[in-house]
């Protein structure tokens, strides 16, 4: 979702911290948003590349509300046609 609102502005990011930490500008979502996407982002490569499989319950509940956050900004600042 982050990419998508980073490519409907006109912008391709090389690395995908970044798409997060662009959330500011290209959804108007401050770092409390933003952190937890990167941080997750993070976790997810310890996993896949080096095995460290350590789920945190209270980063994956922190990590619904972001997530949510963001749809309901997508939502609302692109609506369906």
């Amino acid at each position: 979702m982050c990419l998508a609102a980073l490519r409907q502005l006109g912008f391709r990011a090389q690395h995908r911290y970044i798409v997060f930490q662009v959330l500011p500008y290209t959804l108007g979502l401050g770092p409390e948003i933003w952190r937890v996407l990167d941080k997750c982002h993070h976790q997810r490569n310890l996993a896949e590349y080096e095995g460290m499989l350590d789920v945190d319950e209270q980063l994956f509940a922190e990590l619904l509300r972001a997530t949510a956050t963001v749809l309901k900004t997508i939502e609302q600042r692109y609506p369906r046609q």
